[in-house]
C-alpha cells in the first residue's frame, strides 16, 4: 500500500509534526507500506527536520518559497498568495502523478484544501491536528487587521467546504472535535500516542507542580500565573515549573515579578522532560484550547496526576474527572484554585489518581493507536 502524507514542513518542533514522524517510521517498518512525505514550503538544506524519519521513508521536497508574500502588503499579497498557491498546486499534482498512491493523508490546518483538490484516485485522509472550530480563526490571531480577518474569513468558509465535501475521511483526534464535522462524508476518531521514553515514575512524594508547553497565548500562562499566585502564598514550600519557549516569554517574566509571584520558574525545552515529569508530584494545563494535550497524556504515563480546565477540546478524552485528575470548568479560576489545593493537601488522592492515570494512559499506547491507523487504511482501499 502506497501512502503519501502532506504538510507544509517538517522542520518545525511541534506536537503535529512530532506524531506524523513517529507514524510514518512504524507504517514503513511494515513491508506491506510504502510510505512517502511531501513537504511543501521546506528546504531542507536551510531547515532540516526536526525530528527522525526513518530511512525508508521517502522524502520529497517541494521548496514553494511561499514565505516572499509576506513582503507585500494586502491587497497585492492576495495575489502572490494566489500565485504560490498555483505554484504549489502543479507541483503536488506532478508529484502525485509520478508515485501514484493509494492513499495521500493532508495535515490539516494549512493544506487540507489543496490536498483535496489534487485530481487522481487515490483516498484522502485529512488529518483535524487543530479542532475545526479554531482552524484559520480569527480568535487566534488578534492583530489581524480588520481587512486581513475579512479575506481569512472568506477563504476559512471555502477551506472548510472543500474538506467536507472531497475529503474521503476527516480523522479527529477527540470526540468534540468529531462532532463539528458532521457535514464530512466520513469522520474517524484516532487520537495521538506519545512514545516519550519513561524513565522513572514519580513517587508523588516531590512539593512540585510541573507545566509544559509553547509559551503563547493559547497556552493560558497569563491565567496560570493568577493562579499561582494564591497557591504559592497558601503552600510556600510548594514549587511551579514551566517548561517551554515562545514569543511570549519576556512578557510572562514580567507579570510574574509585577504580580510579585513567588516558587514560580520558567525553563527552556529539554530534551530530558521525561526526568522533569518523574520530579514532579501534579501536571496543571490551564490552555484556552486545544487539539489533543500529549502533555496531559505525558504526564499521565509517569503517574502524575493533572488539573485542567475543560477547554475545547481534548483534555476530557485524556482525564477523567474525579478519577484520575481533576477537569475544571473552563476559565473557573476559583474552583482551579480549590481542586489544586485538594490535591497539594492530600498525598493519598495525588496515589489513587496516580495509579490510575497509569492505567487509562495505556489505552493510548502506540501499539493500540497504529492497529486503528492501519484499519481505517485497510477499509479506504477495500472501498
Amino acid at each position: 500500500m502506497r501512502i503519501a502524507y502532506i504538510i507544509d514542513s517538517m522542520a518545525f518542533k511541534g506536537g503535529a509534526e512530532r506524531i506524523i514522524s513517529e507514524k510514518m517510521n512504524e507504517l514503513s517498518a511494515d513491508d506491506s507500506y510504502c510510505i512517502y512525505i511531501i513537504t511543501c514550503y521546506q528546504f531542507p538544506e536551510d531547515t532540516p527536520n526536526t525530528y527522525y524519519i526513518s530511512e525508508k521513508v521517502r522524502q520529497i521536497h517541494l521548496q514553494i518559497p511561499v514565505h516572499r508574500q509576506y513582503k507585500y502588503h494586502y491587497p497585492r499579497r492576495l495575489w502572490e498568495k494566489w500565485r504560490y498557491h498555483q505554484m504549489l498546486s502543479q507541483k503536488l499534482s506532478t508529484t502525485i502523478d509520478n508515485i501514484q498512491p493509494d492513499i495521500i493523508v493532508g495535515v490539516g490546518y494549512a493544506l487540507a484544501d489543496v490536498v483535496c483538490n489534487i485530481r487522481c484516485q487515490a483516498k484522502k485522509v485529512i488529518e483535524s491536528h487543530e479542532a475545526r472550530h479554531f482552524t484559520m480563526s480569527n480568535e487566534l490571531y488578534r492583530e489581524r487587521s480588520p481587512l486581513s480577518k475579512m479575506f481569512v474569513g472568506i477563504y476559512r468558509k471555502i477551506y472548510l467546504r472543500t474538506v467536507e465535501k472531497k475529503a474521503s475521511v476527516v480523522v479527529c483526534l477527540t470526540r468534540e472535535d468529531a462532532m463539528d464535522w458532521k457535514k464530512a462524508h466520513r469522520v474517524e476518531v484516532i487520537p495521538n500516542f506519545s512514545t516519550m521514553p519513561v524513565t522513572a515514575m514519580s513517587s508523588g512524594a516531590s512539593n512540585r507542580v510541573i507545566a509544559v508547553g509553547r509559551l503563547e497565548w493559547q497556552k493560558g500562562y497569563d491565567k496560570l500565573i493568577r493562579i499561582w499566585k494564591t497557591i504559592s502564598t497558601r503552600y510556600p514550600d510548594w514549587q511551579l515549573d514551566i517548561f517551554g519557549e515562545g514569543t511570549l516569554k519576556d512578557e510572562l517574566q514580567a507579570q510574574i515579578q509585577q504580580q510579585q509571584v513567588s516558587h514560580m520558574a520558567i525553563h527552556p525545552f529539554t530534551d530530558h522532560i521525561s526526568k522533569e515529569y518523574a520530579n514532579s508530584s501534579i501536571c496543571v494545563l490551564t490552555s484556552r484550547f486545544e487539539g489533543f494535550s500529549l502533555v496531559l497524556l505525558e504526564a499521565m504515563k509517569h503517574g502524575v496526576p493533572c488539573v485542567t480546565f475543560d477547554c475545547p477540546y481534548g483534555p476530557r478524552d485524556v482525564v477523567d474527572n474525579e478519577k484520575n485528575g481533576y477537569v475544571v470548568e473552563n476559565d473557573n479560576i476559583e474552583l482551579f484554585i480549590r481542586k489544586l489545593s485538594q490535591l497539594i493537601e492530600h498525598p493519598e488522592t495525588r496515589k489513587a489518581f496516580s495509579e490510575r492515570a497509569i492505567v487509562k494512559a495505556k489505552i493510548f499506547d502506540k501499539e493500540v493507536i497504529m492497529r486503528q491507523w492501519k484499519a481505517l487504511f485497510e477499509s479506504l482501499i477495500k472501498e
